[in-house]
């Protein structure tokens, strides 16, 4: 690292501490240690201010699912951006990018879905769900059906509405739960359900949504809520008794299924989306990440034909929008992108090749001393941290074990997350077998690194 680079680096880690507020961040301790800067990306890659190359096992935050310098991508925004870098679809508006967008998705999601609601990010898709589920119950004379279940530890954005139905307790304890939302337990077979084999247990966790209902009482719930698999949860994959069985619980109880696919869209799973894996299928999808490979913002809610039918033939105005609501230079690269994902065969290659390579990959740390539990679902993975492998004991939560390893990863130049003692990656689909084999060198090299820590501390 020469002069000139470290003099820069220091400037915009004093600029970074004095003005930017970050999301989720302790932004005292951020300042004593500096930000670490990422100045360029390719393909899996980022680079930092200081020249270090940096494998990005999380696709930027879930998102970046063709990898970084696509020129595809570039070029649609460039196109669009001298042509009509942004209009409103507010005032019975509209602009070719939103309508061909639109027109697209209805042809990539599952046949219930031939209509989209545009928003910024899937915070916003899950505002919208909630005020859309609640209109829908409106419409068809039942206005008390206006609660959400979610779940405890799922993640559905962090606007007010989002964090209400995510299940974090810490964002709940800084800003509460907005009315008629509720929560059940997540289907965390390692935490809660090893006293039965994983398919009995995805019944029972199944059955907590149907205690639920029966305790609010059926005539007041509007929909349930989940991520197919839970991403920043921990990854938590359920068994696969689960969603069948809450696809059947909301059928007999006739409430709304929505599917959060912001992290499980776009071929993550090995499909297009994330409850065509689990074979279910919901009347509401939210939608946003991998829609542009996070090149640009866009979110967006797929709405089913039972309730789209009844917003647009019975439900006159839906008072309900964004200034950016099919951006256009955002609808332009999510077309873009989504061309790339059929042209490169992604979600074929996520399904047949790499995904269960890297599932096959992920099992060989089995053999390791501090790993409990690895889960694949298609391009992610987790890898369960714990103390006593013979008794799959946890560390107590106090020593935060996770972010000893993350930053073992972040010293050697990989970017793997801590959800808790749960390390996980969501690598970029365009993934290569040798690049899976590179992360998971480092993934192996960062665990031994962390046991060794915890044996100095007398930890183990």
């Amino acid at each position: 690292m020469n002069a000139v680079t470290q003099e820069s680096t220091r400037q915009w880690q004093e600029a970074d501490a004095q003005h930017f507020l970050h999301p989720f961040t302790d932004h005292a301790g951020l300042a004593r240690k500096g930000a670490r800067i990422i100045t360029r990306a390719e393909n899996i890659y980022l680079w930092d201010s200081e020249g270090n190359k940096i494998l990005d096992a999380m696709s930027g935050l879930w998102c970046v699912n063709v990898g970084y310098g696509q020129q595809p991508l570039i070029d649609a925004a460039t196109r669009q951006m001298k042509q009509l870098p942004f209009y409103n679809t507010f005032f019975q508006t509209s602009h070719p990018p939103a309508i061909e967008l639109a027109e697209l998705l209805a042809q990539v999601t599952p046949p219930q879905f031939q209509h989209v609601f545009f928003t910024g990010s899937g915070s916003e898709g899950n505002d919208t769900i909630v005020r859309m589920v609640r209109r829908y119950w409106d419409i068809k004379g039942q206005p008390a059906r206006k609660v959400i279940i979610s779940r405890l530890n799922g993640y559905h954005g962090s606007t007010m509405a989002g964090s209400s139905l995510s299940g974090m307790k810490g964002m709940h304890d800084q800003g509460g739960v907005i009315p008629d939302i509720t929560h059940i337990e997540q289907p965390h077979w390692f935490e809660l359900g090893r006293a039965h084999s994983r398919e009995e247990f995805g019944l029972i966790a199944a059955g907590w949504l149907e205690a639920k209902i029966l305790e609010v009482g059926p005539e007041r719930v509007a929909a349930f809520i989940g991520e197919p698999v839970q991403g920043a949860g921990g990854v938590m994959v359920p068994p696969s008794t689960y969603w069948p069985e809450i696809q059947r619980i909301c059928d007999k109880y006739g409430i709304l299924l929505v599917s959060d696919e912001v992290i499980c869209g776009f071929g993550r799973t090995g499909h297009w989306f994330g409850c065509e894996t689990m074979g279910v299928k919901p009347d509401l999808m939210t939608i946003a990440k991998g829609i542009t490979s996070g090149y640009v913002p866009l979110g967006g809610v797929m709405v089913g034909e039972r309730v789209a039918r009844a917003l647009i033939d019975e439900g006159g105005e839906f008072n309900h929008g964004f200034t950016y609501s099919g951006h256009p230079v955002a609808c332009a690269v999510a077309l873009a992108n989504i061309r790339l994902i059929q042209q490169l065969d992604l979600v074929r290659h996520v399904r047949e090749d790499i995904g269960p390579y890297l599932a096959e990959r992920f099992a060989e740390l089995n053999d390791h001393p501090l790993v409990g539990e690895v889960q694949t679902c298609g391009m992610m993975g987790a890898v369960q941290l714990v103390k006593d492998k013979g008794a799959s004991t946890l560390f107590p939560p106090d020593l935060e074990v996770g972010m000893l390893c993350r930053a073992h990863c972040f010293g050697n130049g990989l970017i793997m997350r801590a959800v808790g003692d749960r390390m996980i990656v969501a690598p970029p689909l365009v993934m290569t077998r040798a690049q899976v084999d590179e992360m998971m060198a480092l993934v192996r090299r960062c665990l031994d690194l962390t046991l060794a820590e915890l044996h100095q501390r007398g930890w183990l």
